[in-house]
């Protein structure tokens, strides 16, 4: 029993992160289906991050209600343009290019994403590249194979890929939907536009939350807020794009279901996991897991909306899951380059600093004036006594 325990708790981080894959394609589907039914994705924004607030602020004000930071106009100008980065432009080109396009091509043309976020880092100066390193140089040429990737999936279609449990699925159109999603139409190459928008937008959102992060480091009532400033300026965006009331009416149907899961689950619940994944494996082990969601959404679009699966799709969605995994290696091996450059580095003195009994390394000119203030005494004891 002992040992099944054991086994158990090193299972659940996969296990977390293989159902929060599911979760993420659910919603792709679900979105897809409401969107198909005429559901305005303008519309969807607003009642996805307003179930998402309702949903994290509970827990943001119960249990960070200690460790809240001030807020300021830097931090509040900062969190507004978060939220016109995530909820606004993220997900409105998102939507529209799910629209227009599929659930695979969508979640395939997500996995850009730390490519992209590489290179606005290094723009924005937050990353050096040391193109004589082994791992500068996996993150660079993930980057050109995942543009590349990209490029494939949005330019050529290629035959139909029959599978055993479609070949009585394409003999004619599902819907009138199917004609909007032929990879060999304007709608199709609009689509994948509006996908790159909303990928560098969100890769812009990773970038400047990791500044804000440094001053407001409340992560839960930083998420909170984002959501309900976006949710505010989705709905000023709905009321000058949408202009007939009737679009905000929802009821217990698919459009419903389509904004409560989006917001509850891969908005609330998804945040919470995908943390706890991270504090305990790290990022680069949560991110590995994204091309899984491509392969879980392929499957069930397939067999939901009878999806059409065709050469360059495959092509490129390997292409962009090769470079995603060359970028993910070359930050694996980053973080593994500064553990051991921090190992290496062993403290000469310490002092204590009166909080919480934490230890701070010494410069010289205190080390000086400590000697001379104890001239029977010795850094070493200093140390052995605050340790």
């Amino acid at each position: 029993m002992a040992g099944c325990a054991e086994l158990f708790e090193k299972m659940k981080p996969y296990i977390a992160m293989i159902s929060l894959q599911f979760g993420y394609a659910g919603m792709n589907v679900i979105t897809k289906v409401s969107l198909n039914h005429g559901m305005s994705h303008y519309v969807l924004v607003v009642y996805r991050h307003a179930f998402a607030t309702l949903s994290i602020a509970p827990f943001a004000l119960v249990l960070e209600r200690k460790v809240r930071p001030k807020m300021t106009w830097s931090i509040f100008w900062q969190i507004f343009v978060l939220a016109l980065l995530g909820p606004v432009i993220d997900q409105n080109f998102y939507y529209a290019g799910l629209k227009f396009t599929s659930p695979t091509f969508s979640c395939a043309m997500s996995n850009i994403l730390p490519a992209m976020t590489f290179v606005m880092a290094v723009i924005f100066r937050m990353e050096k590249v040391h193109i004589k390193k082994v791992r500068c140089q996996a993150k660079v040429i993930g980057t050109l194979v995942t543009v590349a990737g990209a490029m494939v999936m949005t330019l050529y279609k290629g035959p139909i890929m029959e599978m055993v449990w479609t070949k009585h699925m394409h003999a004619q159109p599902a819907d009138a939907s199917a004609a909007a999603a032929d990879p060999s139409s304007k709608s199709w190459f609009l689509g994948s536009i509006f996908l790159i928008i909303a990928t560098l937008a969100w890769a812009s959102l990773f970038i400047l939350q990791a500044h804000t992060l440094k001053k407001y480091s409340a992560q839960l009532s930083l998420t909170t807020l984002i959501c309900f400033v976006g949710t505010l300026q989705a709905i000023v965006v709905t009321f000058v794009m949408e202009r007939k009331p009737s679009v905000w009416t929802i009821g217990f149907d698919m459009n419903l279901l389509a904004a409560a899961y989006a917001g509850i689950v891969t908005s609330s619940i998804a945040y919470y996991v995908q943390g706890l994944v991270i504090q305990k494996k790290g990022p680069v082990f949560a991110s590995a897991f994204s091309p899984l969601m491509m392969i879980i959404v392929a499957i069930m679009g397939s067999f939901i909306l009878s999806e059409k699966i065709f050469l360059g799709g495959i092509l490129g969605g390997i292409l962009i899951v090769a470079g995603l995994y060359a970028v993910l290696w070359g930050k694996y091996k980053e973080s593994q380059e500064a553990k051991k450059a921090e190992a290496m580095a062993f403290p000469l003195a310490y002092k204590d600093n009166g909080i919480s009994g934490q230890a701070l390394y010494l410069s010289e000119e205190e080390e000086q004036s400590m000697d001379s203030e104890k001239p029977n005494g010795t850094t070493k004891e200093v140390a052995s006594q605050v340790a």
